[in-house]
């Protein structure tokens, strides 16, 4: 063989290689963007962050389910009320822990007060533990996922209404439901801005 059929040979089987080494790796690149969701999922629950949770915006409760529910009166579960504020507010449950049986329709109230000298928006989102108690904490009424502007020093309270399937395993006899509250990025800052810009356009001399 000359050498440019070496050379010509050499090449093809380069390319061969490169060619079944690119395939594996859209092979595995695939793979891994099919896994991303459950993966994401997976360390959601384990973390106890609901973030994905559309299955609870889409397991609407209406109050006539609530009423034709019976409450179970046998049993007994503590719901444990915990609230996370991750910047400088003041954001609590006006209670800290209620007896209520499965099937009772019950309130609960959250106070919100923005504590900083500027507007801000912000949202909370809801985490349950036990996890497996998720599917059995019904809210009719609740201010997770939604977006609040409130002005400096503004106080807001807000109702949770939720009822306890009957159905909740009976080994569970403690739910914790949690609330992070955080500011969403690049909001308010401007509103915020404005009165200094002003403050320093006044008149001279």
């Amino acid at each position: 063989m000359t050498a440019p059929s070496k050379l010509s040979a050499w090449i093809r089987r380069e390319n061969l290689r490169m060619t079944g080494k690119l395939l594996v790796v859209v092979a595995v690149m695939s793979c891994f963007g099919y896994a991303l969701v459950p993966m994401y999922r997976a360390i959601c629950t384990a973390l106890g962050i609901n973030v994905l949770s559309l299955s609870e915006r889409q397991h609407a409760v209406r109050a006539e389910d609530v009423r034709n529910t019976q409450v179970d009166y046998s049993r007994t579960i503590t719901v444990e009320f915990d609230a996370n504020a991750r910047g400088p507010w003041d954001f609590k449950p006006a209670t800290r822990h209620l007896q209520v049986h499965p099937g009772e329709l019950t309130t609960v109230m959250y106070t919100f007060q923005n504590i900083q000298p500027r507007t801000m928006s912000a949202q909370a989102i809801p985490s349950y533990a036990p996890k497996q108690a998720t599917p059995y904490f019904n809210k009719l009424e609740c201010f997770c996922f939604n977006e609040y502007t409130l002005k400096p020093g503004e106080q807001k309270a807000w109702p949770v209404v939720f009822v306890i399937d009957p159905k909740l395993p009976k080994d569970v006899r403690t739910i914790t439901l949690s609330y992070t509250f955080f500011e969403i990025a690049g909001k308010g800052k401007a509103q915020a801005a404005a009165p200094a810009v002003a403050a320093t356009a006044g008149p001279r001399g």
